[in-house]
């Protein structure tokens, strides 16, 4: 895990770029990724066949014409994801990667087995471990950050919300809360000093960090301790300095420290050893103000009357006995993701306390549901988290109220229904765009929801890992 700073730089810069962009979202995921909203190829949009101009659309004309316009819509998102970029990894296999030739991931392009899912390098016993941090540039110094210190957690928010994952277009950066903040780096098994800051020494300014929560992966048929490495992040006015590869080293130092030798890390950018790929789907909710903000555009013959009535939503959900998931629910919930998850190839095994922790519902960061039958039994579960985005330099808008599809399983209830509900309830709760990725079983309802592809990929690593890459929809691990 050393080192999966979010960037690649040539190496300082692609290393130090990364360090906004590694871990659980990264530029793509982010919502720079703009959705283009289709039309069909007619001067009204929906239909090639002419009508008297008298002559008023009956109720099914219109819906043909909606049906038409999603129709189109579909046919650019999917031609988009087809002309996504190809040469991503090509072009980074042309790089030295100075930094990543000397960590534990297989190189780029290189063909794994099946047989041969396992460690890069065997564990090393305590007394073969560096025991002293790494050295910094002169005047900074490490610190042990206390996220249940508000002050600390207050500087934490600052760092990241001033300079942490941004769009290539600078038009959008993820705002963190700090109760979420608190969620994420806290889940069951935490360790303060996995929490991991550069400060300036004189001033006591925090201007880099570096964190990882403990968790136990399924890679295939092989169960691993391993840790998430997330919000990696160095003062954009420090990147040069090359802080992000020792921000990588030092936390592989800690973790290792503890008896751990594997990490999961996501990013935007293409890194030695790609597990698998994915990318980030965007559906519309608050299409004025996604307009206004340039997150989505007006397609070919589209008017804003014609894409609020494309993304219209029912005012109610749809489901019998869909609600909100209650404590008592969650033993029941649990064993649902439990046993869907088993049929991924990279997915999380969790306890009951860590599902608790990561799905019960919490203000402002996560949203659960359940479906309850007549006879009291809980056969699907659903959920998404929460993560707003700063609008940058615009006068009416600052914020991007944005969730993310994270955890579901359905046992009874079609995929599609649950995510159309989940859909109703976030318009209610004044969302401006739902994300999901293309993941888990995620592309039985993209397309069919009216979802746009973005505009990235999101590719997802093992640190000191060897496997054969994966299908997203093999993927069912989700970072915040």
């Amino acid at each position: 895990m050393a080192d999966q700073d979010q960037a690649t730089p040539k190496e300082v810069n692609q290393t130090e770029t990364t360090a906004s962009s590694t871990t659980a979202k990264s530029t793509s995921k982010k919502s720079k990724n703009k959705v283009e909203t289709a039309t069909a190829d007619t001067t009204d949009g929906n239909s090639s066949t002419t009508t008297d101009q008298n002559t008023v659309p009956s109720m099914e004309s219109v819906q043909e014409m909606l049906k038409k316009i999603a129709l189109a819509e579909q046919a650019s998102a999917a031609a988009s994801n087809r002309s996504a970029p190809k040469s991503d990894e090509e072009a980074a296999s042309r790089q030295e990667w100075k930094f990543w030739h000397t960590q534990p991931v297989p190189t780029i392009g290189t063909k794994i087995a099946s047989e041969n899912n396992g460690p890069v390098e065997e564990n090393k016993p305590l007394e073969e471990l560096k025991q002293d941090p790494y050295k910094l540039p002169d005047g900074f110094s490490w610190d042990d950050i206390d996220v249940l210190d508000e002050e600390q957690l207050k500087e934490l928010y600052v760092l990241l919300n001033e300079n942490y994952v941004e769009d290539d277009d600078n038009m959008f950066r993820f705002d963190y809360s700090m109760p979420f903040l608190r969620w994420a780096l806290c889940a069951p098994g935490w360790i303060r000093k996995w929490h991991a800051a550069v400060r300036v020494t004189k001033s006591r300014k925090m201007v880099g960090f570096i964190s990882a929560v403990p968790i136990r992966m399924k890679v295939y048929e092989k169960e691993v301790p391993m840790v998430e490495i997330n919000f990696l992040c160095v003062h954009k006015k420090l990147r040069l300095k090359r802080m992000a590869p020792v921000l990588i080293k030092e936390i592989t130092r800690r973790v290792n420290l503890e008896g751990i030798f594997q990490a999961v890390y996501t990013a935007g950018v293409v890194l030695p050893g790609i597990v698998s790929k994915c990318r980030y789907w965007h559906r519309s909710l608050n299409v004025k103000k996604l307009l206004a903000v340039k997150f989505s555009h007006l397609g070919r013959n589209m008017t804003v009357q014609r894409m609020q009535k494309l993304y219209r939503l029912p005012d109610t959900t749809q489901i019998k006995g869909f609600r909100e998931m209650r404590d008592t629910d969650v033993p029941r919930a649990f064993a649902l993701l439990s046993q869907y998850l088993k049929k991924f190839d990279l997915s999380p095994v969790f306890t009951q306390e860590e599902f608790e922790y990561l799905c019960q519902n919490r203000p402002n960061i996560v949203s659960s549901f359940v479906v309850e039958q007549e006879d009291g039994e809980i056969t699907d579960f659903i959920s998404y988290y929460h993560l707003s985005s700063t609008i940058m330099n615009h006068p009416q808008y600052k914020t991007l109220n944005a969730c993310y599809m994270y955890y579901h399983a359905a046992s009874r209830t079609p995929l599609c229904d649950l995510v159309n509900d989940c859909l109703v309830q976030a318009l209610k709760n004044d969302f401006d765009v739902f994300n999901a990725l293309d993941l888990m079983d995620n592309k039985d309802f993209l397309e069919k929801l009216k979802f746009g592809v973005g505009d990235g990929n999101l590719q997802y690593y093992i640190y000191n890992w060897k496997c054969p890459q994966m299908n997203p929809e093999k993927v069912a691990l989700l970072l915040q």
